[in-house]
């Protein structure tokens, strides 16, 4: 058995209720029997150097930690404040990473616009992770990344969704990736994309309601950041379908 921690969209920002939450996963996490923790982007709110210098004080585990970026980090000072974390030639973006750890490989994508809040992977980029996902590996592959490649159906979330998902579906089709790993919409996610099973984690920093459910956000506001900090833990056991198991610690 091989468990991941998936944890997701932290958004720390130096604030107390920030810094709380995170640790009501963390602490949670730690008192589990895991392999690998995973965290899915938005690690900063502001991407700042002193909320990845917070970062790296919290993401302390006894197992390995990756992390990637989301539309919320920026790329110099996550790679100064989370070196230690980071596996990605250059000082600037994107931030791909290829990291094995166990018997899984980990394919780390960089779906971030500089200075902007949707993804869009380049032609390079998908170049480089067609070239990733054609190398030989005896075990499961997870491709990671911020953006899920769907339509949340969310009138403010949808202008940041991943674009050009048709040229990512091709470059996915027929590679032997166990699943997609995402963040961004702070909700638990499963569906699939490309013939692929996609699993998002919930947010940690808050919740975002979905149009058909009651409304709890503040008025004028898409989150709702009373909702309880959730992560999902991914349970991959050979010649089985990948479970998903979502929590909510109190």
């Amino acid at each position: 058995m091989y468990v991941i921690a998936h944890l997701s969209d932290p958004h720390l920002d130096g604030s107390e209720e920030a810094r709380s939450r995170l640790r009501r996963i963390t602490s949670y996490v730690r008192s589990s029997s895991v392999d690998v923790v995973l965290v899915s982007g938005d690690l900063a709110d502001h991407g700042l150097e002193a909320e990845y210098a917070e970062l790296a004080g919290e993401l302390t585990f006894d197992v390995p930690v990756l992390v990637l970026p989301g539309n919320h980090d920026v790329s110099a000072p996550l790679r100064a404040g989370l070196a230690a974390l980071v596996d990605s030639p250059g000082d600037g973006h994107p931030i791909h990473q290829v990291r094995e750890v166990g018997i899984a490989r980990f394919v780390l994508l960089d779906s971030t616009v500089p200075g902007a809040g949707h993804g869009l992977l380049s032609d390079k980029s998908f170049a480089w992770l067609d070239g990733v996902l054609r190398e030989p590996f005896d075990g499961p592959v997870f491709v990671a990344m911020h953006h899920p490649p769907l339509a949340l159906h969310h009138p403010v979330m949808d202008q940041w969704m991943l674009e050009e998902q048709g040229a990512l579906a091709e470059v996915l089709s027929g590679k032997p990736i166990t699943a997609i790993l995402t963040g961004h919409v702070h909700n638990a996610i499963v569906t699939s994309f490309a013939g692929h099973t996609v699993r998002g984690a919930p947010g940690i920093r808050s919740t975002i309601p979905l149009p058909f459910e009651p409304p709890t956000a503040p008025t004028g506001s898409v989150v709702d950041p009373t909702a309880h900090p959730g992560l999902a833990f991914h349970v991959h056991v050979d010649s089985e379908p990948l479970q998903t198991v979502y929590r909510y610690p109190r």
